[in-house]
């Protein structure tokens, strides 16, 4: 086992790794960490009497359910953005799910085609600009992020980034690889300092005046709101929801997909059934301030999410492409990073 393995019991496992299977339980693997997750499971197993014993893996997940075989307690694994959830099923350790529920609660472009993996929640790849020195209108697609007269006013994390790489590789999908390589290009001339940081901190360079313009998810500035050394920065930029007067704004996910050798396995499809549900979808808004997946549920008219964040924000218009289809054109987004020297 290598030793860049680092699990940790999350507040919801109830057993140690010696797992024994039960007809009342599931064994989870996440990366998605156990805040994030346990309020749903406690609910879960309320409604249910099935127990969830989750184990929290910061990295190596793939080769420790390779190792274990058949003989892995692990079920489910829960992990965010399309390419892990491809990877995960690209090793050959899921197994296809058939669920009227399932396919009835989640849309078809948020699901694999075979079954292997399903969308839980939706996260808004936004664009954010200083409210002191952008106006309101001028930028408004991710187009615009290549234009000239943004260079030197751009902050983002690695092209290589897991969300960096699935926003590239929608810009293939939307307009093949030689638009998108020319986008990519242009974008990298904008850049105010090489690639670096996570989300939040290309919200803090806007703040301090080190950049004008940062692509981020959504769901960060809720959490930097509600923080108070971040909450001036989320509070200096404005959001802008990407592409409203075409295909709309690009949505990744954090998703499930049942285990190969899942030793619950109708208890686990039963976990994803809820969690896919109104109430499941509810929950992850309420706690998270992630967007439903659910059909009808997050982001029509009527919006009833129970985050008041969300709400403020409004409707809008998603890029419905299948993130199947923007999964495969992954490994082009990776190669052309290289090609045009990104992150240099």
């Amino acid at each position: 086992m290598s030793r860049s393995f680092t699990w940790h019991l999350s507040l919801c496992a109830l057993m140690s790794l010696s797992w024994v299977a039960k007809a009342a339980e599931v064994n989870v693997y996440s990366y998605r960490q156990p805040q994030l997750i346990q309020p749903m499971f406690a609910v879960f197993t309320q409604e249910t009497g099935i127990a969830v014993n989750a184990v929290y893996a910061k990295t190596g997940m793939l080769e420790r359910l390779r190792s274990e075989g058949r003989n892995s307690p692990a079920d489910l694994v829960f992990t965010v953005d399309i390419g892990r959830l491809t990877d995960t099923v690209s090793a050959g350790l899921t197994q296809p799910v058939e669920s009227a529920a399932l396919n009835a609660n989640i849309p078809a472009n948020f699901r694999d085609p075979d079954g292997h993996w399903f969308g839980l929640t939706a996260r808004a790849r936004l664009i954010v600009t200083s409210r002191k020195r952008v106006a309101a209108g001028e930028m408004t697609r991710y187009e615009q992020l290549a234009e000239p007269k943004w260079k030197g006013r751009l902050c983002t994390r690695s092209a290589k980034h897991p969300y960096m790489v699935a926003l590239t590789a929608s810009i293939i999908a939307a307009h093949g690889l030689d638009t998108a390589k020319r986008w990519l290009q242009g974008v990298k001339k904008n850049l105010a300092r090489k690639p670096q940081g996570n989300d939040r901190t290309q919200v803090k360079a806007i703040y301090s005046g080190l950049c004008d313009v940062a692509v981020i998810n959504h769901y960060y500035l809720a959490k930097m709101l509600a923080d108070e050394e971040q909450n001036p920065w989320a509070k200096s930029v404005r959001v802008i929801f990407p592409n409203q007067n075409d295909r709309g704004t690009h949505m990744n996910v954090s998703g499930v997909a049942l285990t190969k050798y899942a030793p619950n396995r109708a208890s686990a499809v039963k976990l994803m059934e809820f969690l896919s549900s109104p109430r499941g979808q509810a929950l992850y808004a309420e706690k998270n301030g992630e967007y439903p997946v659910s059909v009808g549920l997050g982001l029509g008219q009527n919006l009833k999410l129970h985050n008041p964040l969300l709400e403020s924000w409004g409707p809008f218009l998603q890029d419905i492409e299948s993130l199947a289809v923007i999964a495969s054109h992954r490994a082009n987004a990776i190669r052309m990073a290289d090609q045009v020297g990104y992150d240099y």
